[in-house]
């Protein structure tokens, strides 16, 4: 292949490359908020898990399984 056919396809694969980054980048700002509400939500149900939980001294180790 010529040479100055490999520069036109990096050129025009460089185009495309910048146009979906720039794509991705207004999509994420879209997002945002929603993930981080559901970040917050996440996190908040964790820690409602853990102040639920007993105390993990209190458990027996030892204790029989069901099968």
């Amino acid at each position: 292949m010529h040479s100055d056919t490999h520069l036109t396809l990096q050129r025009l694969r460089s185009t495309e490359l910048h146009r979906q980054a720039d794509e991705f980048r207004m999509a994420r700002t879209v997002r945002a908020p929603r993930r981080s509400l559901r970040t917050q939500l996440g996190w908040g149900l964790v820690e409602l898990g853990l102040h639920v939980l007993p105390n993990r001294h209190v458990l027996s180790t030892s204790s029989p399984r069901a099968v």
